[in-house]
């Protein structure tokens, strides 16, 4: 019996025992990310984007940070942050045409509205609070900035309160060279200036982990990658570690290649191949990663792959296993999976 409590203890303990493909987390590293930010945008300059790490644990200490307002992305993730106690001031930044769930939230809610419908559907679910949602130049979601004040005075009309703007300029987000990113980051604000002139109100969200320290114009920034970084933003040249991987298992060893068990049904993807170091990614199919390591590897090697999307990669998993070196300290569930 004591050998196997002692077994058991191990397996909760240990990389090793853990079955893959697997979230690893860093928490210093993440606390480092958490701490840059901080320095470079406090208290509300920044309202942390909770779609890339779908996770309240991790939302709970950027707010004891100092960053108590939250961005998310759908139903699910304001209901688990209103649950959480981290409900102080949430942005659902997305279009939704039922906001029932949402009027129902023991929180503060703000929805983003681009059309008529849309503001008729925040009023009828019982929403009180809008952001009008203006086109900075991705064709994603948002008005036209010409459109922008008409729809805030209808909004006023159903009775709600328009606390002001927002725009994505997440077509820039990836842009590596820098002036570059700069001069279209200015060019989207100028855009959501001219809506936020006709709109009025307090707000104007913009931004991500891309332009964090060059939109200027935003009254506060919806950055969320940060927080755990991947090969995309990597490349920018940012002030942020990598905090997380994806573990996984050497299980076959070709000629000159070798084969993990982290695939596409494990990895964002969209955003191009995941790293890994001391090795070149040829490909990744549904469950497994083929790559041609630098120096030997055999059947049962355990590797750290750095994802090129942190959002959709985190969506795939059910917890991270936080870390310290080799040890497994403990567990955060993904607890905002799903809509």
């Amino acid at each position: 019996m004591l050998w196997l409590l002692a077994r058991g203890l191990k397996r909760m303990t240990t990389l090793h025992y853990l079955q893959t493909p697997a979230l690893l987390l860093d928490p210093e590293a993440l606390d480092a990310n958490i701490g840059a930010m901080h320095a470079a945008l406090p208290g509300p300059r920044l309202r942390p984007h909770v779609k890339a790490h779908k996770c309240t644990a991790i939302a709970a200490r950027q707010r004891d940070a100092g960053h108590a307002l939250f961005c998310c992305a759908t139903v699910r993730e304001m209901e688990g942050m209103a649950a959480a106690g981290l409900g102080e001031d949430l942005l659902l930044a997305n279009e939704v045409v039922d906001a029932s769930r949402l009027g129902a939230l023991d929180a503060r809610i703000t929805l983003a509205v681009d059309s008529e419908t849309t503001v008729e559907a925040a009023a009828r679910g019982g929403v009180k609070e809008v952001l009008i949602d203006v086109n900075v130049g991705l064709p994603r979601c948002g008005c036209k900035p010409e459109a922008a004040g008409a729809l805030a005075d209808l909004a006023r009309r159903q009775g709600l309160g328009v606390r002001g703007v927002m725009g994505y300029e997440g077509h820039i987000m990836g842009v590596e060279e820098r002036g570059e990113r700069e001069a279209a980051c200015t060019a989207s604000m100028a855009l959501l200036r001219e809506a936020h002139e006709q709109v009025g109100g307090e707000i104007i969200s913009a931004g991500g982990t891309g332009t964090f320290d060059c939109n200027v114009y935003a009254s506060e920034i919806q950055a969320g990658s940060y927080v755990l970084m991947d090969t995309a933003y990597a490349k920018l040249g940012l002030p942020f570690v990598q905090a997380f991987w994806v573990l996984a298992t050497v299980i076959s060893v070709g000629d000159g290649f070798a084969v993990a068990d982290c695939g596409l049904k494990a990895l964002g993807m969209d955003h191009g191949n995941p790293h890994v170091d001391g090795a070149r990614i040829w490909f990744c199919s549904d469950e497994h990663l083929t790559f041609a390591p630098e120096a030997p590897v055999k059947v049962g090697d355990r590797i750290r792959v750095v994802p090129a999307h942190v959002d959709p990669t985190v969506a795939y998993h059910a917890r991270f296993h936080v870390i310290e070196g080799e040890r497994v300290v403990d567990e955060w569930p993904v607890d905002l999976r799903g809509w």
